[in-house]
C-alpha cells in the first residue's frame, strides 16, 4: 500500500513540475520581445527588417524569401521578390 501511495506521488510531483516547467516558458516567450531580423538582395532597396512572430525564426523567414512558390505573407513591404535573399546586420 505505501508503495502505491509512494509511486503516486512521484508521478503528481513529475506532473506539476512538467506544467511549471511548461508554464513558465510559456511565459517567457511571451514576454520577450524577438529581435528583429534583417534581409537584402540586389533586386530590393535598402534592408528589409522582420521582426518574428512567435513561431518565426531568422531562418524560416530567410527560407520563405527564397522560396520560388511562396506567397501570403507581407515581408518586406509585400515584396514579390523570392530568392537571392542574404540575411545581413541589422546595425
Amino acid at each position: 500500500m505505501f508503495k502505491t501511495r509512494r509511486i503516486a506521488l512521484v508521478l503528481v510531483v513529475v506532473a506539476v513540475a512538467g506544467l511549471m516547467a511548461a508554464t513558465a516558458a510559456r511565459h517567457t516567450a511571451a514576454g520577450e520581445a524577438k529581435e528583429p531580423c534583417c534581409f537584402t538582395n540586389s533586386r530590393y532597396t535598402g534592408v528589409c527588417q522582420v521582426t518574428p512572430a512567435e513561431d518565426e525564426s531568422c531562418g524560416s523567414i530567410l527560407a520563405y524569401l527564397n522560396n520560388p512558390n511562396s506567397s501570403g505573407k507581407g515581408y518586406c513591404g509585400g515584396t514579390s521578390i523570392r530568392g537571392g535573399w542574404q540575411q545581413a546586420s541589422c546595425e
